[in-house]
């Protein structure tokens, strides 16, 4: 009698579909598919791509059998999957960003939690309302409009918790990198989202 997958840890799916019970891999799909194509229609901000990125990224899980880790947590892969093949589709479909990120200095040189505290914190972004829909598509309006690098990075630390060395990996960039790019993402963010507030009350 098979377990009941649900019940599965990611690893434990993991080694039951390298066994061949595709099953598992169906629970996989099952436990991560709205978070990923929430993701990916942030990241992307192209409805017509989001699709086809969503079904390659699990077309790539499901090749990737042989190549399997189940020590190596899921969760994190499966998104750098993601973000990769969403770069593709972007570069592929000739999106470019040609916005600066501006002068943020490596010595403005914040921890991960302190950069989101600081998001957190700031009264005029109130991400503890995410949950009101209002709220939350204006949210999304503003993080849409973003440049497509900070975008991808704030989407990446801020919604799915991703560590400095997990998206250093996913987007092929130094740590350091990863860190300025997060405060120029955050620092944009509050800019516009002070803008975009402003444009509603006068309204």
């Amino acid at each position: 009698m098979k377990p009941k997958h649900e019940k599965l840890t990611d690893s434990e799916l993991l080694l039951h579909y390298i066994e061949g019970d595709e099953a598992a891999f169906a629970e996989i799909v099952n436990r991560y598919k709205n978070s990923l194509y929430a993701f990916l229609r942030q990241f992307l901000n192209r409805m017509d791509l989001v699709e086809d990125v969503f079904q390659e990224t699990f077309l790539q899980l499901f090749n990737s059998r042989e190549s399997f880790d189940p020590e190596r947590p899921l969760r994190p892969w499966l998104f750098t999957i993601a973000a990769n093949k969403a770069k593709d589709a972007l570069r592929k479909a000739q999106r470019t960003s040609a916005v600066p990120i501006g002068a943020i200095s490596d010595e403005q040189d914040m921890s991960f939690d302190e950069m989101l505290n600081t998001l957190s914190s700031n009264n005029s972004i109130p991400y503890d309302e995410l949950e009101r829909n209002e709220t939350a598509a204006r949210v999304n309006e503003v993080i849409g409009s973003m440049p497509e690098n900070l975008r991808q990075i704030l989407l990446m630390a801020y919604f799915q918790r991703f560590s400095y060395k997990q998206m250093a990996d996913a987007l092929s960039i130094p740590i350091g990198t990863v860190k300025s790019r997060l405060h120029a993402a955050i620092a944009r963010f509050a800019k516009d989202w002070k803008a975009f507030a402003g444009s509603q009350e006068v309204k």
